[in-house]
């Protein structure tokens, strides 16, 4: 049975994608108020993130189109979204080096296990908190708060822990998974 492409489900993820254009503006152009746009944008981004997969599950339309588009919608708005607060000082770059390399790998890595295995490797709990503490690290450093620096500097620790879950779990498909190809 061939599966539906495009699903409500798969839109949104997409659309997710297309909110890097008006965050990058809401953050980089100055008029009123703009970083609080550039939060909003972030927040609309949350709330389809947490539509799409809610929706996928509700109307039975998990497919493999979208369990590629949404983990590849998180990694470009992340990545996007603290590129552009590192260029604006307000986030690390040694950071960001670490977010892309550590998504640049598990990309290379699920093209490898699709190929090879013809699966889909879905996205982990601690890789989908660690997102939601991305998410919150950015609105952080959007919405700068003297008194809540301690707490976006522990978001940003907390975060990076929780990557590193995540790639030491998608390290231990992949070779559980070359083993049992061969």
């Amino acid at each position: 049975m061939l599966e539906r492409i495009w699903t409500v489900s798969t839109l949104l993820s997409l659309s997710r994608i297309a909110l890097v254009v008006p965050f990058a503006v809401c953050l980089l152009v100055d008029f009123p108020n703009h970083r609080l746009w550039a939060a909003a944008v972030i927040a609309a981004g949350v709330v389809t993130d947490f539509l799409d997969g809610y929706l996928a599950r509700r109307r039975h339309e998990v497919t493999d189109l979208g369990k590629i588009v949404d983990p590849i919608a998180d990694k470009v708005g992340i990545g996007v979204s603290i590129g552009l607060l590192a260029w604006t000082g307000d986030i690390s770059w040694w950071f960001v080096a670490a977010v892309i390399l550590r998504d640049l790998l598990i990309v290379i890595g699920g093209v490898y296990i699709r190929r090879r295995k013809k699966i889909v490797v879905q996205s982990n709990w601690p890789g989908k908190v660690a997102v939601s503490a991305l998410a919150v690290l950015v609105l952080l450093s959007l919405v700068r708060v003297e008194s809540m620096e301690w707490f976006r500097s522990l978001t940003l620790w907390f975060s990076l822990a929780m990557m590193t879950v995540s790639f030491a779990i998608y390290v231990q498909r992949l070779f559980v998974g070359r083993r049992s190809a061969s």
